[in-house]
């Protein structure tokens, strides 16, 4: 999965000539061959990598606290979901949601919609939709 994450990031930051990856150990690390040194290993310092590379630094965050949150969601994906099944990541990430849970986290549901419509994010998928407006009043919970 981490390849091909790898792999999307790389196209969707433009750049014109894919690396080459390949995996370690059991659960399937990703390393990047670095004609220029050693290989990186790791998805978080890969991705890092790449961002620096195609000079899109705002996408690691401008001030010190965006640069640890987007560090931190990172992590997070490394920590909670690498070697998990498909529906164990939907538990993690609570896709199946009820509108009365939708609605608890309204703003990442603004927040993924706009990443979504946003050039180059989906590629060939097709849009995820969401809803966004409020179904039930605070009150019913």
């Amino acid at each position: 999965m981490a390849l091909r994450e790898l792999s999307s990031l790389e196209k969707y930051l433009g750049l014109k000539k894919p690396n080459k990856y390949s995996t370690r150990g059991d659960k399937k690390f990703p390393v990047l061959q670095n004609n220029n040194g050693p290989p990186l290993m790791g998805l978080v310092t890969i991705a890092r990598h790449l961002v620096k590379e195609a000079k899109c630094p705002e996408l690691l965050g401008q001030t010190a606290k965006d640069r640890a949150v987007v560090h931190q969601w990172l992590e997070y994906r490394v920590s909670k979901l690498d070697g998990v099944s498909k529906d164990g990541s939907r538990s993690i990430l609570k896709v199946d949601l009820t509108f009365q849970e939708k609605e608890q986290y309204m703003n990442v549901t603004r927040w993924f919609d706009h990443i979504q419509h946003r050039a180059g994010i989906r590629h060939h998928l097709p849009p995820v939709v969401v809803l966004k407006n409020n179904i039930y009043t605070h009150k019913h919970h």
